[in-house]
């Protein structure tokens, strides 16, 4: 049985150039991770940004990647 993804809140601290939806992501503890959007949010590309607050999903198997959810409400 696949294990319950883990749920935060992020802040985008750079918008990688080599590809369109891939983003450096710094967490509450201060470590920084990187973040992708799944093909359904990739329309999100073009609004994210660096200070924006997103929430992420991460595997409890790597916590050097994440899935960007959504954004996050200030």
């Amino acid at each position: 049985m696949p294990e319950a993804p883990i749920t935060t809140i992020g802040i985008i601290r750079e918008k990688r150039a080599d590809q369109g939806t891939t983003f450096l992501v710094e967490l509450p503890n201060g470590k920084v991770v990187t973040g992708h959007l799944p093909r359904r949010l990739t329309a999100l590309a073009g609004e994210l940004g660096p200070g924006d607050r997103v929430h992420l999903e991460m595997t409890p198997y790597d916590f050097e990647k994440a899935r960007i959810a959504g954004r996050a409400t200030p």
